[in-house]
């Protein structure tokens, strides 16, 4: 996935597993409503809901967080066209993943073989 060249801006984003709707503002420069509302507008942001329905983003979240930003606010896409944007590359990044999957695969098949025949 793409990383907004306006995103060095940003903070750094920690080495943590889970981050609040708080955190995730603060390190998106997005208010936590909009944060809210970009979960009903986009597919991508899934993140978890635990006790009493609070909302817990994962790094990969908040990477689409940023990335919408930019599209949005930088780049001036909207809300459809942003949208539309990432599902294109969310098609393309599983296509790459998936070469990429098999190719490894099919290397560590060849040294199996390579290893049976010893």
């Amino acid at each position: 996935m793409l990383e907004p060249s306006n995103n060095n801006e940003l903070p750094p984003i920690p080495g943590k597993r889970y981050f609040t709707i708080g955190e995730v503002s603060d390190l998106c420069g997005v208010k936590p409503h909009v944060l809210r509302y970009w979960e009903q507008e986009f597919p991508q942001l899934k993140p978890v809901k635990r006790r009493g329905n609070r909302r817990y983003y994962q790094r990969q979240d908040v990477l689409v967080i940023r990335q919408i930003r930019s599209l949005l606010y930088e780049q001036g896409f909207t809300i459809g066209g942003a949208r539309n944007r990432l599902l294109g590359e969310d098609a393309q990044v599983d296509l790459n993943q998936s070469q990429q999957l098999i190719h490894q695969m099919r290397l560590e098949l060849e040294e199996l073989i390579k290893i049976l025949r010893r």
